[in-house]
Protein backbone atom coordinates (compact mmCIF):
# COMPACT_ATOMS: atom_id res chain seq x y z
CA UNK A 1 0.00 0.00 0.00
CA UNK A 2 2.79 2.11 0.72
CA UNK A 3 4.37 1.92 -2.45
CA UNK A 4 1.12 2.85 -4.03
CA UNK A 5 0.88 5.20 -2.37
CA UNK A 6 4.30 6.61 -3.52
CA UNK A 7 3.19 5.89 -7.25
CA UNK A 8 0.26 7.95 -7.13
CA UNK A 9 1.75 10.67 -5.23
CA UNK A 10 4.76 10.91 -7.70
CA UNK A 11 2.38 10.30 -10.71
CA UNK A 12 0.46 13.58 -9.28
CA UNK A 13 3.52 15.82 -8.89
CA UNK A 14 4.72 15.00 -12.34
CA UNK A 15 0.70 15.82 -13.26
CA UNK A 16 1.80 19.24 -11.39
CA UNK A 17 5.29 20.05 -13.41
CA UNK A 18 3.31 19.20 -16.50
CA UNK A 19 1.08 21.95 -15.80
CA UNK A 20 2.94 24.67 -14.24
CA UNK A 21 5.06 24.03 -17.85
CA UNK A 22 1.86 24.48 -19.93
CA UNK A 23 0.85 27.56 -17.80
CA UNK A 24 4.75 28.82 -18.40
CA UNK A 25 4.18 28.37 -22.14
CA UNK A 26 1.32 30.74 -22.34
CA UNK A 27 2.92 33.93 -20.28
CA UNK A 28 5.63 33.08 -22.99
CA UNK A 29 3.49 33.54 -25.40
CA UNK A 30 1.01 36.44 -24.33
CA UNK A 31 4.52 38.37 -23.81
CA UNK A 32 6.02 37.58 -27.53
CA UNK A 33 2.66 38.88 -28.73
CA UNK A 34 2.46 42.18 -26.80
CA UNK A 35 5.48 44.05 -28.50
CA UNK A 36 3.63 44.17 -31.96
CA UNK A 37 0.38 45.30 -30.49
CA UNK A 38 2.34 48.41 -28.92
CA UNK A 39 4.30 48.80 -32.18
CA UNK A 40 0.86 48.74 -34.55
CA UNK A 41 -0.50 51.63 -32.01
CA UNK A 42 2.82 53.26 -33.02
CA UNK A 43 2.18 53.33 -36.46
CA UNK A 44 -1.01 54.30 -36.24
CA UNK A 45 -0.23 57.70 -34.12
CA UNK A 46 2.41 58.20 -37.32
CA UNK A 47 -0.22 57.86 -39.98
CA UNK A 48 -2.41 60.32 -37.83
CA UNK A 49 0.95 62.47 -38.01
CA UNK A 50 0.85 61.98 -41.80
CA UNK A 51 -2.69 62.98 -42.34
CA UNK A 52 -2.36 65.91 -39.78
CA UNK A 53 0.47 67.06 -42.00
CA UNK A 54 -1.35 66.43 -45.54
CA UNK A 55 -4.24 68.49 -43.60
CA UNK A 56 -1.66 71.16 -42.97
CA UNK A 57 -0.63 70.95 -46.37
CA UNK A 58 -4.27 71.35 -47.65
CA UNK A 59 -4.45 74.40 -45.69
CA UNK A 60 -2.00 76.03 -47.37
CA UNK A 61 -3.16 74.78 -50.97
CA UNK A 62 -6.38 76.54 -49.64
CA UNK A 63 -4.59 79.66 -48.86
CA UNK A 64 -2.35 79.99 -52.46
CA UNK A 65 -6.07 81.56 -54.15
CA UNK A 66 -5.49 84.46 -52.06
CA UNK A 67 -2.10 84.81 -53.86
CA UNK A 68 -3.57 84.51 -56.88
CA UNK A 69 -6.44 87.24 -55.90
CA UNK A 70 -3.52 89.53 -55.48
CA UNK A 71 -2.29 88.81 -59.03
CA UNK A 72 -6.01 89.80 -60.19
CA UNK A 73 -5.56 93.16 -57.50
CA UNK A 74 -3.06 93.68 -60.55
CA UNK A 75 -4.62 93.10 -63.24
CA UNK A 76 -6.79 95.74 -61.55
CA UNK A 77 -4.35 97.93 -61.54
CA UNK A 78 -3.95 97.19 -65.09
CA UNK A 79 -7.42 99.02 -65.92
CA UNK A 80 -5.58 102.03 -65.16
CA UNK A 81 -4.40 102.43 -68.49
CA UNK A 82 -7.61 104.58 -69.88
CA UNK A 83 -5.99 107.13 -67.02
CA UNK A 84 -3.91 107.69 -70.38
CA UNK A 85 -6.47 109.71 -71.81
CA UNK A 86 -6.11 113.31 -71.43
CA UNK A 87 -9.45 114.31 -73.56
CA UNK A 88 -7.09 116.61 -75.49
CA UNK A 89 -9.10 117.12 -79.00
CA UNK A 90 -7.21 115.23 -82.01
CA UNK A 91 -5.41 117.54 -84.83
CA UNK A 92 -7.80 118.88 -87.91
CA UNK A 93 -7.09 117.54 -90.67
CA UNK A 94 -7.07 119.18 -93.95
CA UNK A 95 -10.40 117.30 -95.35
CA UNK A 96 -12.05 118.58 -92.13
CA UNK A 97 -11.50 121.78 -92.67
CA UNK A 98 -13.78 123.87 -95.20
CA UNK A 99 -10.65 126.40 -96.19
CA UNK A 100 -11.60 129.54 -97.77
CA UNK A 101 -9.84 133.77 -98.69
CA UNK A 102 -11.36 136.89 -98.77
CA UNK A 103 -9.88 140.59 -99.73
CA UNK A 104 -9.48 142.03 -96.03
CA UNK A 105 -7.31 145.04 -96.88
CA UNK A 106 -8.49 148.54 -95.34
CA UNK A 107 -8.22 151.34 -97.07
CA UNK A 108 -5.57 153.96 -96.51
CA UNK A 109 -3.09 150.62 -95.18
CA UNK A 110 0.12 150.67 -96.78
CA UNK A 111 0.33 146.51 -97.55
CA UNK A 112 -2.61 144.85 -98.90
CA UNK A 113 -4.27 141.94 -96.43
CA UNK A 114 -5.91 138.82 -97.24
CA UNK A 115 -8.19 136.97 -94.51
CA UNK A 116 -7.99 132.67 -94.49
CA UNK A 117 -10.79 131.29 -92.85
CA UNK A 118 -10.53 127.88 -91.99
CA UNK A 119 -14.05 126.12 -90.59
CA UNK A 120 -14.41 123.07 -89.14
CA UNK A 121 -16.52 120.73 -90.63
CA UNK A 122 -15.48 117.48 -89.27
CA UNK A 123 -18.18 116.76 -87.00
CA UNK A 124 -16.11 116.70 -84.08
CA UNK A 125 -14.13 118.94 -82.13
CA UNK A 126 -10.47 119.05 -83.63
CA UNK A 127 -7.42 121.19 -82.73
CA UNK A 128 -5.02 123.39 -84.37
CA UNK A 129 -1.59 125.07 -83.42
CA UNK A 130 1.32 127.23 -84.77
CA UNK A 131 1.30 128.33 -88.04
CA UNK A 132 -0.21 127.11 -91.59
CA UNK A 133 1.56 126.99 -95.13
CA UNK A 134 1.36 129.27 -97.48
CA UNK A 135 2.63 129.71 -100.94
CA UNK A 136 1.49 132.05 -103.35
CA UNK A 137 1.44 130.80 -107.76
CA UNK A 138 2.76 133.75 -109.50
CA UNK A 139 3.63 133.80 -113.38
CA UNK A 140 7.27 133.73 -112.05
CA UNK A 141 7.35 130.63 -109.84
CA UNK A 142 5.97 130.01 -106.23
CA UNK A 143 6.36 133.00 -103.61
CA UNK A 144 6.36 131.36 -100.11
CA UNK A 145 5.23 133.57 -96.83
CA UNK A 146 7.45 134.17 -94.04
CA UNK A 147 6.27 133.73 -90.56
CA UNK A 148 5.56 136.82 -88.67
CA UNK A 149 7.04 135.56 -85.04
CA UNK A 150 3.69 135.82 -82.97
CA UNK A 151 3.07 133.55 -80.43
CA UNK A 152 0.59 130.47 -81.76
CA UNK A 153 -1.67 129.37 -78.85
CA UNK A 154 -3.33 126.11 -79.72
CA UNK A 155 -6.88 126.27 -80.26
CA UNK A 156 -9.36 123.79 -80.14
CA UNK A 157 -12.14 124.05 -82.79
CA UNK A 158 -15.79 122.82 -82.16
CA UNK A 159 -17.81 121.64 -84.89
CA UNK A 160 -18.71 124.38 -87.23
CA UNK A 161 -16.18 127.15 -85.54
CA UNK A 162 -13.87 129.11 -87.87
CA UNK A 163 -10.56 130.14 -87.15
CA UNK A 164 -8.66 133.00 -89.06
CA UNK A 165 -5.39 134.24 -90.38
CA UNK A 166 -3.99 136.69 -92.02
CA UNK A 167 -1.59 137.07 -95.22
CA UNK A 168 -0.24 140.42 -95.55
CA UNK A 169 2.21 141.11 -98.84
CA UNK A 170 3.28 144.79 -100.71
CA UNK A 171 0.80 146.37 -102.80
CA UNK A 172 2.03 147.19 -106.66
CA UNK A 173 2.10 150.98 -107.01
CA UNK A 174 5.04 150.54 -109.62
CA UNK A 175 2.35 151.27 -112.70
CA UNK A 176 4.16 148.08 -114.23
CA UNK A 177 2.93 144.64 -114.46
CA UNK A 178 5.01 143.69 -111.34
CA UNK A 179 4.69 139.84 -110.35
CA UNK A 180 1.52 138.71 -111.44
CA UNK A 181 -0.49 136.50 -108.48
CA UNK A 182 -2.60 133.07 -110.25
CA UNK A 183 -3.69 131.26 -107.23
CA UNK A 184 -2.88 130.67 -103.43
CA UNK A 185 -2.02 127.75 -101.66
CA UNK A 186 -2.72 126.85 -97.81
CA UNK A 187 -1.43 123.82 -95.75
CA UNK A 188 -2.84 123.93 -92.16
CA UNK A 189 -0.24 123.28 -89.07
CA UNK A 190 0.95 119.68 -89.15
CA UNK A 191 -0.46 118.52 -92.35
CA UNK A 192 1.19 118.25 -95.99
CA UNK A 193 -2.46 117.50 -98.19
CA UNK A 194 -2.65 121.28 -99.15
CA UNK A 195 -5.92 123.22 -100.61
CA UNK A 196 -5.18 125.93 -103.82
CA UNK A 197 -7.30 128.68 -103.75
CA UNK A 198 -8.40 131.92 -106.11
CA UNK A 199 -6.42 134.90 -104.77
CA UNK A 200 -8.66 137.38 -103.65
CA UNK A 201 -5.94 140.48 -103.28
CA UNK A 202 -4.03 142.61 -105.57
CA UNK A 203 -3.46 141.29 -109.15
CA UNK A 204 0.19 141.82 -108.65
CA UNK A 205 3.01 142.15 -106.13
CA UNK A 206 6.04 144.57 -106.88
CA UNK A 207 9.12 143.27 -108.34
CA UNK A 208 12.08 142.85 -105.97
CA UNK A 209 15.38 141.61 -106.27
CA UNK A 210 14.91 138.45 -105.12
CA UNK A 211 16.55 139.15 -101.25
CA UNK A 212 13.43 138.06 -99.38
CA UNK A 213 9.53 137.20 -99.46
CA UNK A 214 7.71 140.00 -99.45
CA UNK A 215 4.80 137.98 -98.15
CA UNK A 216 4.20 137.41 -94.61
CA UNK A 217 1.58 134.88 -92.82
CA UNK A 218 0.81 135.29 -89.13
CA UNK A 219 -0.66 132.47 -86.63
CA UNK A 220 -3.67 131.39 -86.35
CA UNK A 221 -6.43 133.35 -84.52
CA UNK A 222 -4.77 136.35 -86.35
CA UNK A 223 -6.15 138.64 -88.76
CA UNK A 224 -5.06 141.60 -90.76
CA UNK A 225 -1.03 142.50 -91.30
CA UNK A 226 -0.61 139.20 -90.25
CA UNK A 227 -0.58 139.43 -86.63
Amino acid sequence: MRVRKLTLAAMALAAGLSLTACQSDDGGTDQGAAPPAASTASSSNGGSGSADSDAAGSDSAGKSPNGTGGSGGSGGTGGSGGAGEDGNAAKCSTDELEITAIDATVGGDAEGTVAVDLKNGGGRDCSLAGYAGVDLKTNSGTVSAERTGDPAPRIVLKDGETVTFGITYPMNDSGGSGVRITGLVVTPPDETKSVTLDWPGGSSLPVTDGSGTPVRVGPLGSAGQGG
